[in-house]
């Protein structure tokens, strides 16, 4: 159970390998976390994420999980559950694609679509429905602010986080009442930890290696979205902007008219 301050005595994310989850796992071990899943596919990688958070205290287990395996999720997760209550589901897998080869490869934008939007809702569901049947706990899902106000330049990544985004939010109104807490998270462009591993920052590293990421005041980083996390939870927030400013710029944003939109440096 989550004491007072939100801290989850045991964490399953789903993405094991994302900075942003593995700076979280972080966080939450140094407050009060004890057992932590790790699933994802079968990895290096993934073996080296367990081992270091073991160093820090934690129970740790890996558990193979294919966001693009829907048919399997019920399974996979649903062992998980019966292993012990879950105190908070991080869903934090995606991939960024590329969207000059998208447009062009459409197989490769059903990916994008299939592993972003229809994965995270499939084991969104499953996880969902094991919290609810326990009675609580947190569902946070790794948004985008790329989904708020989709852009030419990568616009199937956008979409399919829009959808993830709408979904997420749906599915917090339907839990509402039932001791489930479901929180959506929004950072914006999220520069890579100088000491990450290699396989971990490949959804920056895709959009934004050519970008200034470090004169841009809406750039934040794995440790800060992290923080926001936990910032988050203590308050049950249901959305969190990572860095919070994004909240006002977006809400511009949004409104912009589309001729105006298509011509602005974003």
């Amino acid at each position: 159970m989550k004491d007072a301050f939100g801290a989850p005595q045991s964490l399953l994310v789903l993405g094991g390998t994302s900075q942003i989850a593995l700076a979280t796992a972080r966080r939450l071990i140094a407050r009060r976390t004890r057992t932590v899943w790790l699933a994802g596919r079968p990895s290096p990688a993934l073996d080296s994420a367990a081992a270091e958070l073991r160093t820090r205290g934690a129970d740790v287990r890996t558990v193979d999980f294919d966001a693009l395996d829907p048919e399997s999720h019920e399974t996979a997760l649903g062992k998980i559950f019966t292993e012990g209550d879950i105190d908070m589901v991080l869903l934090a897998f995606g991939i960024a694609g590329d969207q000059g080869r998208d447009e062009e490869e459409p197989l490769s934008a059903v990916r994008v679509a299939r592993t972003n939007y229809a994965g995270a809702v499939s084991a969104g569901l499953v996880c969902a429905g094991a919290l609810q049947a326990q009675g609580h706990g947190s569902l946070v899902v790794l948004s985008s602010v790329a989904g708020e106000r989709v852009r030419r330049a990568d616009f199937i990544y956008g979409s399919s986080k829009a959808g993830l985004d709408a979904f997420t939010q749906g599915l917090g109104d339907a839990l509402h009442g039932t001791g489930v807490h479901v929180m959506v998270v929004r950072p914006g462009a999220v520069r890579p930890q100088a000491a990450a591993r290699p396989a971990t920052p490949r959804l920056t590293a895709a959009r934004f290696a050519a970008a200034p990421l470090e004169a841009s005041p809406l750039v934040t980083t794995p440790d800060a979205v992290a923080a926001a996390i936990v910032t988050g939870l203590r308050r049950r927030s249901e959305t969190v902007w990572v860095p919070g400013s994004l909240r006002v710029v977006m809400s511009a944003l949004r409104h912009v008219p589309r001729p105006f939109f298509r011509r602005l440096p974003v």
